[in-house]
């Protein structure tokens, strides 16, 4: 009789525990699930010009996202989200502006908000490369052609069914001509792709149009109203602190779990302020920790520096349309702050554009955009109490992630914008080289470098 009194108490306490598990679970985890799933559904069909049933079966179809069902409404532009009808978010798309979630603000309060956003004043298909999209049939000595295709065509190939690479388009650049060019089906160079973390690379720029202005000092404390005052320990945070990815915030990088990140791209309004209201962990400048918070720090100051009038304008007319970039679409979040860690959508054409950029030191058609010298600054690598990082101002450096040696074959000046399940963009100035791939999952980038620098030397 004890025995069996036991035996339920025990059963009792487990499920118990098992319930208190499932409820913390669907309080931390269904926001995300439904965030996510509401934001990239919205942004892949009204901005990337996908179809419903596509974004389901790719971007939707894994774990724990199944978990979600998402509902599409085409009268107002949006996507709602729920799990099990609870953690409803919903998502609406804005023309010129893209999707944004409705965090924290109303949905009536987001839609009030009147911004300014240009339009392209040219049409692409009538201008010659790279400025617009009339390309040249033509191979420039030095490229030997079969040995570039079978690289770019081998990027598409899925050497592994249960493990599908999903590349969505390759672009290669040799000498600023665009030699090799492939999309998946249903894709091609009209189509806006998102490059998660390579935004990180587009703010990075965004700054040093404003540096070059003489707006922002990097080395000056970074402008932010919750660190003003000399007292705050955070006062000590510079502008090159949070470029380098050393701003010592107490902020945690990880998608795998509720924690700052997010708690930031799914549960916010502000991005830029929730991340400025975090306490330090580490004293500023002195370890390096990848973090998506620094860079919606930054987004924030850009937009405090511009000013109302011309931020949402400022990053097609002062860097896309300078450099032919007329497909380019950062996305705000609820306060009307473009999510500069995470959220812009471009055809791979544009991506291509903004790594020749770089390839050319900062000028293009004639005119320098970056300051002079910001892209050697750019590709120096942050130093900090760990030692030299293979990081410089909102770009990676040498290896081919953070976790990954250099690879043989691979030139040691490569560096690169990088996007979560490899969106990259790869400047080689050794081998006169950049180079995109966009898709879905994570994917052999080592072998399309290896192959692509093979057909040049």
């Amino acid at each position: 009789m004890r025995i069996g009194k036991i035996v339920r108490r025990s059963i009792l306490v487990i499920v118990l525990a098992a319930l208190a598990w499932g409820i913390r679970y669907a309080w931390v985890s269904f926001p995300i699930i439904t965030g996510y799933g509401a934001k990239n559904l919205c942004s892949c069909m009204f901005v990337g010009g996908r179809t419903e049933k596509s974004v389901k079966d790719e971007e939707l179809a894994d774990s724990p996202l199944t978990l979600g069902r998402f509902t599409v409404d085409e009268k107002d532009s949006s996507v709602t989200g729920t799990v099990a009808g609870l953690a409803k978010r919903k998502a609406i798309y804005r023309k010129g502006l893209g999707c944004t979630l409705i965090n924290e603000l109303s949905e009536a309060e987001v839609r009030a908000q009147h911004f300014v956003t240009p339009t392209p004043p040219v049409n692409p298909d009538t201008i010659a490369w790279p400025m617009g999209d009339l390309i040249k049939d033509s191979i420039p000595a030095g490229v030997h052609r079969d040995l570039l295709q079978k690289a770019v065509q081998q990027a598409f190939e899925e050497t592994n069914p249960k493990k599908k690479a999903g590349t969505r388009a390759v672009i290669v650049l040799y000498d600023g001509k665009l030699v090799a060019e492939q999309y998946a089906p249903g894709y091609d160079l009209h189509s806006k792709m998102l490059g998660w973390s390579m935004s990180k690379s587009i703010t990075g720029s965004l700054i040093a149009l404003l540096v070059k202005e003489g707006k922002l000092e990097i080395e000056a404390p970074a402008p932010v109203p919750e660190w003003a005052q000399p007292t705050d320990p955070r006062h000590a945070i510079t502008l090159l602190n949070l470029l380098q990815q050393t701003s010592g915030l107490d902020y945690v990088e990880n998608y795998s779990k509720a924690c700052t990140a997010t708690n930031m791209l799914f549960k916010k309004g502000d991005l830029g302020a929730y991340v400025a209201s975090l306490p330090l962990k580490d004293k500023p400048g002195t370890l390096f920790y990848y973090s998506s918070g620094n860079s919606n720090v930054l987004s924030r100051i850009i937009r405090q520096t511009v000013g109302e009038e011309d931020y949402h304008s400022f990053p097609a007319t002062a860097l896309f349309y300078k450099t032919g970039m007329y497909n380019t679409v950062p996305e705000p979040d609820a306060s009307g702050t473009f999510i500069g860690s995470s959220y812009t959508y471009a055809t791979a054409r544009d991506w291509a554009r903004f790594g020749l950029l770089y390839y050319n030191d900062g000028m293009c058609n004639g005119e320098r955009i970056l300051p002079e010298g910001w892209v050697k600054q750019v590709r120096t690598p942050v130093v900090s109490k760990d030692g030299p990082q293979e990081y410089g101002l909102q770009f990676w450096l040498g290896k081919l992630d953070e976790k990954q040696p250099l690879q043989p074959g691979v030139p040691a000046d490569v560096f690169y914008a990088d996007g979560y399940n490899d969106q990259e963009v790869y400047v080689i100035p050794s081998k006169k080289l950049v180079i995109v791939r966009l898709g879905l999952h994570k994917f052999d980038m080592e072998g399309l470098l290896l192959g692509v620098v093979k057909a040049v030397e």
